[in-house]
Parts: structure tokens; C-alpha cells; sequence
């Protein structure tokens, strides 16, 4: 197993503003950790390059895209909603976030890696066609999902996402088409108040939303039984030829911006299922970014454990 790993310090330049959760200390606290494993050296590294906006385009609309970059530099201390920190390096640090997705598909479908992690920020799943929410500026996932369609022809893509909060972002760009399925276990009632169990797509896209909101509260069994009786029989039913995460790992205990419970070893053992899936279907082929996960000192921990199984290795 032969897995990419991308990291720029360049992620460290968004400020989301003094007291934000969503901080540069996230990603060096990560590295610190990840650097003491003794798998981490066999890790391949792919550097990130700016997207080109045509890409972005896939997913936002050009006023958007115009606009958070002219918010950005402009010094303004947020884009559209006051949860949305920005400096003036954001917009490009978002470009830059999106377009290493891409260089890890690239690496992925060239066969130079069999799947690959992005250690990046700042995430993207809240980030709607023509809105920032939810600490996000660009549809990272999303964006790599039409990419991948757009470039090589991929099919059917699963993108599965296990932040605590739903994707919102995520979900309306995909509900109505039923080529990407987009399956989300999140806290519920919740930010941002969508992703209910009644939400499963429109039109064509009916039935290629798969949404498992669990109460406060909940943990690892609720997390199984999510898995095992809702999101794998979907997933294997859909047969993805690429499964893109959104690996936000803010459901633990320890994370302060939610209730759920969840320990790091389930996010192990998801990240095992969401392989399976992958080697059953995709060829092996997971592209995986960083969502949320908001304690630093838990957040390392969380990521190594993914990280890890798609390594091949023991976490």
C-alpha cells in the first residue's frame, strides 16, 4: 500500500482571527505527532499547486470566487458570515487547499499512490455555490469530485464524510445528480440545521443522498451501527469507482465545538470500512481531506489513526 500525504506550510498564512477554532496550531501540532511514527517516513509526499479558478468554477459561481478574493485582500476580518475568519493570504490559501486535492488525484489516478490524505486547511464542506459558512471558503471535496469526473472520466464517486457537522456544501452541490453519492454521519439537530434522514437527494440524485444524523450524546455503537446498517449497504448498492472523506474528526469526546462521543479508535475503524468499500469497488482508490477537529491536543491522535489505515499500517 502506497499512500500520499500533502501538507504545505503555506495552510499555516489563513488567519481566521484571534480565539478562532480553526487555527494554524491544528495542522503543526498534527505534523509533530505524525512525525514520530514509524510510518510516516514511507509516506509519499505530493506539494500542493494553486488551482486553476476553472476548477473552482465547477462548484462556485465566478462572482463567488471574485468576491472572497477581493474580501480577502482587501483586509476585511471575515467573508459572509462572521464564523468565515479571513486575512489577506486566504483566498489563495484556500486556491491552494483545493489544488492539492487535485495533485493528490492526480497521483491516485497516474497509479503513483494507491490513496492519499490532505493535511490542510482551511476545510471546506459548509462552503455553498455562492457563499462561505461554517469556517469554509471552497468546496475542497466537491471540487475534487468534478475534477476527477471532468479530467479522467471517473464514473461514480462516493464521497463520505464523518465531520460532526453536516455538509451542507457538499450535499446541495450533488443532491440532484446520481452520479456522486454523498453519505454524511453528523450530530443532528445541529450546525448547520440541514441533514436530516429525510434529505436523500432530488430529482435524478433521489436516493444518492444518504444522511445518518445521531443525537448528542452518541458514540461508537451509534457510529457502527450508522456504518453497518445504513452507510455500507449504500455504498456497496451505489459501487463507487473512487471514494473521496471528508475527514473531519470533531465527533470525538475531547473536541469542544460538539456533543457526540466518539472515541479515536472508531475513527480507525471507520476508516477501515471506508478502505473496504474502496477495495471492493474503487480500485483501492480514497482521496481524504481534513474537515474539522478543533482539539489540538486529541486532533493529531484522530488523524494518525486514519492516516495510518490507509498506510496499510497499525494505528
Amino acid at each position: 500500500m502506497t499512500t500520499g500525504f500533502m501538507y504545505d506550510s503555506r495552510f499555516l498564512d489563513h488567519d481566521a482571527g484571534r480565539g478562532h477554532p480553526e487555527r494554524s496550531e491544528r495542522l503543526l501540532s498534527t505534523m509533530v505527532w505524525l512525525e514520530g511514527r514509524d510510518w510516516f517516513a514511507d509516506l509519499v509526499r505530493i506539494d500542493p499547486e494553486m488551482v486553476d479558478p476553472t476548477w473552482i468554477e465547477t462548484v462556485h459561481d465566478a462572482s463567488y470566487i471574485a468576491r472572497a478574493e477581493e474580501t480577502c485582500r482587501s483586509g476585511a476580518p471575515f467573508l459572509d458570515v462572521a464564523d468565515v475568519g479571513v486575512s489577506r493570504q486566504s483566498s489563495d490559501v484556500a486556491r491552494l487547499a483545493a489544488g492539492g486535492a487535485l495533485k493528490l488525484a492526480d497521483g491516485i489516478v497516474a497509479g503513483d499512490v494507491d490513496n492519499g490524505f490532505a493535511l490542510s486547511r482551511p476545510p471546506g464542506h459548509h462552503a455553498e455555490r455562492g457563499m462561505a459558512l461554517g469556517f469554509c471558503l471552497f468546496n475542497n471535496v466537491a471540487i475534487a469530485a468534478r475534477y476527477l469526473q471532468r479530467a479522467y472520466g471517473v464514473d461514480k464517486i462516493l464521497i463520505l464524510d464523518f465531520d460532526v457537522h453536516h455538509g451542507n456544501g457538499t450535499q446541495h452541490t450533488f443532491e440532484e445528480d446520481p452520479s456522486v453519492m454523498y453519505a454524511s454521519i453528523h450530530q443532528y439537530p445541529y450546525y448547520p440545521g440541514t441533514g436530516a434522514a429525510s434529505e436523500t437527494g432530488i430529482g435524478r440524485g433521489a436516493g444518492a443522498t444518504v444522511n445518518c444524523p445521531v443525537a448528542a450524546g452518541a458514540g461508537d455503537q451509534e457510529y457502527h451501527r450508522a456504518f453497518n446498517d445504513r452507510i455500507l449497504p449504500a455504498a456497496d448498492t451505489f459501487a463507487p469507482d473512487f471514494v473521496i472523506v471528508s475527514a473531519g474528526f470533531d465527533a470525538h469526546a475531547a473536541d469542544p465545538l460538539a456533543q457526540v462521543r466518539v472515541s479515536t479508535e472508531c475513527f480507525g475503524w471507520m476508516s477501515e470500512r471506508i478502505v473496504e468499500v474502496a477495495d471492493k469497488h474503487a480500485g483501492g482508490r480514497v482521496l481524504s481531506m481534513l474537515e474539522g477537529g478543533y482539539n489540538i491536543n486529541v486532533l493529531p491522535r484522530c488523524v494518525a489513526a486514519h492516516l495510518a489505515v490507509l498506510a496499510g499500517s497499525c494505528f
